[in-house]
């Protein structure tokens, strides 16, 4: 069993959620968020990146950041862009891009769960992005962004959830990045807020989609808080919207390297792959991977005696980075080395061409998207796998829902 929670929202006035709302904070940088709130008072990079307020040779992780997140945070409810609900409440999110639905349950899940691997996870995380959080947690005393989970899909949950929407018309409806559209209910019923945290107690696990930083930087400050005699009821508990597996697409997660290639290079990939010059520019399959090199596409087509049944190793991600990576071009450590760089799908096959075209980048590989099936095998196995290897599409955004940790 797992537990969820109904929460006191803290979330935009209902005229301001469009402006409000922002793609999340680690899938732009500094100056692209500069970029976008430029003009825009209410966005939430304000808060999630405060650094835009700042001068421009201020480092991100300097605490002057941390404060004026919080400071922004207090004065975005002092002019009630946000406002705290009086009541716990759930809430319902969904996202519709390109026709395809998902709707999740916006709760609080247990940091306790996560402690003892009902919440599972399939990443490493890096304790310096871990650290940026933990500041951003600590100087708002707030979950400022929700933590993407998903289980899998229960006929009770999604019961209940096809109803309320049915039943009740949407507090936020917008649309946002990329034309996806955004649309948020309040589940303020206490028969079905009761029933829905009963029938997540039937649910064996929950397993991060995306925001494994966040949550390790959640569960820390919350364990923090309970070891010092700082905790509240809110504290144990972290922000997170949990979708159905069969509701979700995880998109391909490209890769483009900064090498030049060796002259038996053709011949070091045969050992492994048949190779094919084909100018196709999507996998079909999995098993293919297609290689930009020198205006030319290629099919890099795994050979069947190269792939074992490990859950991870047998991985797309995986043999390309033993392959090709590791093999040829020593590339071990693909989270520190600077020869590598990751290209999320939603750039298209066009970005990795412009990439190799203009020379800063010698290789570009297009992959074939990872299987939310195989994500969830892996994380039941207790297993990592390699970084980038998933790509979540729509994006959640950031601002519509916090969670005041109640601690200050």
């Amino acid at each position: 069993m797992v537990e969820v929670h109904p929460f006191k929202a803290i979330r935009p006035a209902e005229a301001l959620a469009d402006q409000v709302a922002e793609l999340p904070y680690d899938v732009v940088n500094s100056a692209e968020a500069k970029e976008l709130a430029q003009g825009n008072p209410h966005s939430f990079f304000h808060i999630d990146k405060a650094e835009i307020d700042l001068p421009e040779e201020l480092s991100p992780y300097d605490p002057q950041v941390y404060q004026k997140a919080a400071d922004n945070l207090a004065a975005f409810l002092k002019e009630g862009w946000l406002k705290k609900e009086d009541s716990n409440y759930y809430y319902l999110y969904e996202l519709i891009m390109d026709g395809r639905s998902q709707t999740g349950l916006v709760a609080c899940t247990s940091i306790d769960d996560y402690v003892s691997g009902k919440i599972k996870k399939h990443e490493f995380t890096r304790p310096e992005k871990e650290v940026d959080r933990i500041n951003h947690i600590k100087a708002c005393d707030a979950n400022t962004s929700p933590i993407f989970l998903s289980y899998r899909s229960d006929a009770t949950v999604q019961g209940l959830l096809a109803e309320w929407k049915a039943a009740h018309a949407p507090v936020y409806d917008f649309k946002s990045y990329h034309e996806v559209t955004h649309r948020v209910w309040v589940i303020d019923d206490a028969t079905v807020i009761d029933q829905l945290e009963e029938a997540f107690k039937l649910v064996d696990a929950l397993y991060i989609a995306d925001g494994h930083h966040r949550t390790e930087s959640a569960v820390k400050v919350g364990l923090e808080k309970r070891e010092n005699g700082q905790e509240s009821p809110e504290s144990s508990n972290f922000l997170s919207i949990i979708f159905p597996d069969d509701e979700l697409a995880i998109w391909e997660y490209n890769r483009v390297l900064k090498v030049a290639p060796p002259a038996d290079f053709f011949d070091q990939l045969a050992e492994n792959y048949t190779v094919e010059k084909s100018g196709v520019k999507k996998p079909a399959a999995v098993g293919q991977v297609q290689m930009y090199l020198g205006k030319d596409w290629y099919t890099l087509t795994v050979k069947p005696d190269k792939v074992n049944n490990d859950p991870v190793e047998s991985l797309d991600v995986s043999l390309l980075q033993n392959y090709v990576f590791d093999q040829i071009f020593d590339i071990k450590d693909v989270r520190t080395d600077k020869r590598i760089d990751f290209i999320g799908g939603i750039r298209g096959t066009d970005e990795l061409e412009k990439l190799v075209d203009s020379g800063d980048w010698q290789l570009a590989f297009s992959m074939y998207p990872t299987a939310i099936t195989d994500l969830l095998s892996v994380a039941d196995a207790g297993k990592i796998m390699p970084p980038k290897s998933t790509w979540f599409e729509p994006k959640l955004l950031s601002g519509l829902f916090m969670h005041d940790l109640e601690t200050k």
